[in-house]
């Protein structure tokens, strides 16, 4: 039986993740959740550039919504969840949520939905998901 994963993901703010004030541009938190999918699929076993490179199919995203609650500012340290709500047999709609640690408990900041399609590297015409993959998912 696999482990089951860690379903959130630390990292830290840096300057090149805000704007002069400090504050993190809105659109950063779109890179915060594609990270924390990329490690989450790591943890369960499957490596983006490995599925590249060995099945020819990459994930690519085809829909967000995102929902602003609280700025992040540098040096926060973010706890960001993936939640994995709809599986289709080319597609995933997961729900994120980015969190910041802090000395009382956590705050959110941030909360949204991505659709992820997987395709064919070189067409990039929809592909099925790998089966063990989704196997990993129920």
């Amino acid at each position: 039986m696999h482990p089951e994963p860690d379903p959130r993901f630390t990292l830290r703010v840096y300057w090149e993740d805000t704007d002069a004030g400090g504050v993190v541009f809105y659109a950063n938190y779109l890179k915060f959740f594609e990270r924390a999918r990329t490690e989450w699929l790591r943890s369960l076993g499957f490596g983006q550039e490995a599925l590249r490179r060995d099945e020819g199919l990459v994930f690519v995203v085809a829909e967000t919504s995102v929902r602003y609650l609280q700025p992040a500012r540098l040096d926060d340290v973010l706890l960001v969840g993936v939640d994995p709500r709809e599986r289709g047999r080319a597609s995933l709609v997961v729900a994120q949520q980015c969190w910041r640690r802090e000395a009382g408990g956590e705050t959110l900041l941030a909360e949204g939905t991505i659709r992820i399609g997987c395709v064919d590297a070189g067409t990039f015409r929809p592909r099925r998901i790998p089966t063990l993959l989704l196997e990993r998912l129920a």
